[in-house]
């Protein structure tokens, strides 16, 4: 079986040079995510290249796809279709509706044309390159009417799957999308359509119940399944992963050692703090940074004994929203470092740029304490990634309720309400002042999960789910990843005080 995986964007960036195109791996949570699954089975990915420019295919994509792994077939818009599908459609109406932030959102219907248009245009690529017995694997908020598009227009014998990387929100939520049945139906028209967390799943079926009542769900547990129509299609869970192995090893490499002794020479005897996020207010950057104000106001003795390294990775730094956005946290990290600065200690070192994978894995295995507190995500693979490259189990991780992770992290991160800055304040504290054997208890149990559910997990699980000939046949038993976050979060005494300050939780 050959798989075909489909997404918005192929897992390379094309650069014009003097001297023409040439091509770059691309970053981000997807392309880490399927690229080894790809390189393992093989097939092909068909995405848009990230320009709107001319360029020689073969010229470009053929030494791309040799060095990927597998072939890549390009999709192509305009700059006028990417306006409006890209940075209109998706990303304002679908990705602020599904992070519950609806006032954000602009419903154009020109929007939802281009959109139709640009799906068609997906769709069409996948039967040029479609071989029999070729799984089609589609992901993502950007698609969701491709499955729809291929069944209309005959070719419902493709097996079909869709994985949704972002939440699904809830109905009173939901009903505020112009489009709602058509998106909700598109999705009944795959085989098999999965999502992070049960929550995300649940709130699925209620729309469904809500609107499209002839859909009749069934079962209980990681996969269900709902009749549609004459067809019977599944609902999956499968939170996604990382590469658990990779990032570790990296982790422990010689120079990667001398990285983090290098990092923790420069802050002295503070106690790292790091979040890292791409630029987008779904993020939570302004709410963390006044969360961490006020720890350093509420408690003096955080002063010289703790900095934030906050690293934003520049996105979309062209629209307007995230240019403002950017200049808040600009604003708010001035506003702290002028206000607590001392000779010799800086409270929030700020990182505005990529880094290359050594480098971050050094910055989280410098780290005492990983700060992630999105006001609402998918999953969020950077607080997976922290507990990977915490090789010596000696890391706190601080973490939002609201991201999927907090799901299956739970038991091992100190959960916290972003909005709550007293909240985020006290745990802060408390991580700080977290004796050694508790974070090696705690890192324990998050390097534990993290490396039982990594990318290959995710990929077999949701393949396994995809062909098991009943529901009965899946083996998916990870039920403590499907549950919902705890009900009530208990805010225990913080531990003992390090009278040093310095690494309260380190030690192997």
């Amino acid at each position: 079986m050959r798989l075909i995986v489909v997404s918005n964007r192929l897992p390379i960036r094309l650069v014009r040079e003097d001297r023409g195109w040439t091509s770059q791996p691309a970053s981000g949570g997807l392309v880490t995510a399927l690229s080894p699954v790809l390189r393992n089975r093989g097939g092909i990915w068909i995405g848009w290249p990230g320009v709107a420019g001319d360029f020689d295919e073969g010229e470009i994509l053929g030494p791309a796809s040799r060095e990927a792994g597998h072939r890549l077939h390009p999709v192509r818009l305009s700059e006028v279709e990417l306006k409006s599908f890209y940075h209109g459609f998706t990303n304002q109406i679908i990705w602020p509706l599904f992070h519950d932030l609806f006032t954000r959102c602009n419903f154009s219907s020109d929007f939802w044309r281009t959109y139709l248009k640009i799906n068609a245009r997906f769709a069409d690529a996948i039967i040029q390159h479609h071989q029999p017995d070729d799984y089609v694997w589609v992901q993502d908020y950007h698609l969701m009417q491709v499955g729809h598009l291929l069944r209309r227009r005959g070719h419902g014998r493709y097996r079909t799957g869709f994985f949704l990387h972002i939440p699904f929100p809830p109905p009173d939520v939901f009903v505020k999308l112009p489009w709602r049945s058509q998106i909700l139906r598109g999705l009944l028209d795959y085989d098999l359509v999965g999502f992070q967390t049960i929550r995300d799943r649940r709130n699925f079926v209620h729309c469904l119940r809500h609107l499209v009542r002839e859909a009749k769900v069934q079962g209980r547990g990681p996969v269900i399944s709902v009749r549609y129509g004459d067809r019977m299609l599944r609902l999956g869970c499968f939170p996604i992963g990382i590469g658990f192995d990779e990032f570790s090893e990296v982790a422990k490499r010689p120079e990667t050692a001398e990285r983090v002794a290098a990092l923790r020479e420069a802050h002295g005897t503070s106690q790292l703090m790091l979040s890292v996020d791409r630029l987008d207010y779904t993020k939570g950057i302004p709410e963390r940074l006044e969360g961490f104000r006020r720890a350093l106001a509420r408690y003096p003795s955080l002063h010289e004994k703790i900095t934030l390294i906050q690293q934003v990775v520049p996105s979309r730094d062209s629209v307007p929203e995230y240019q403002r956005l950017q200049t808040d946290i600009e604003t708010l990290i001035a506003k702290i470092n002028g206000q607590f600065t001392r000779p010799g200690w800086i409270p929030v070192h700020y990182l505005y740029r990529s880094m290359p994978r050594e480098e971050l894995v050094a910055h989280y295995r410098a780290a005492d304490i990983g700060l992630i507190t999105p006001l609402k995500d998918g999953m969020n693979l950077v607080a997976k990634e922290f507990c990977a490259c915490d090789v010596d189990r000696s890391g706190a991780l601080i973490l939002s309720e609201f991201a999927g992770a907090a799901i299956q992290l739970r038991t091992g991160a100190l959960l916290v309400n972003p909005y709550d800055y007293e909240g985020v304040a006290e745990a802060i504290r408390r991580a700080f002042l977290m004796p050694p054997e508790e974070r090696r208890m705690r890192m324990h149990k998050l390097r534990t999960s993290v490396r039982k559910t990594d990318i290959a997990w995710w990929a077999d699980s949701f393949m396994e789910a995809a062909f098991a000939r009943t529901l009965h046949d899946f083996p998916h038993d990870e039920r403590d990843l499907t549950e919902d976050f705890p009900r009530q979060h208990q805010h225990a005494a913080a531990g003992r005080r390090d009278p040093s300050g310095r690494r309260a939780g380190a030690g192997a």
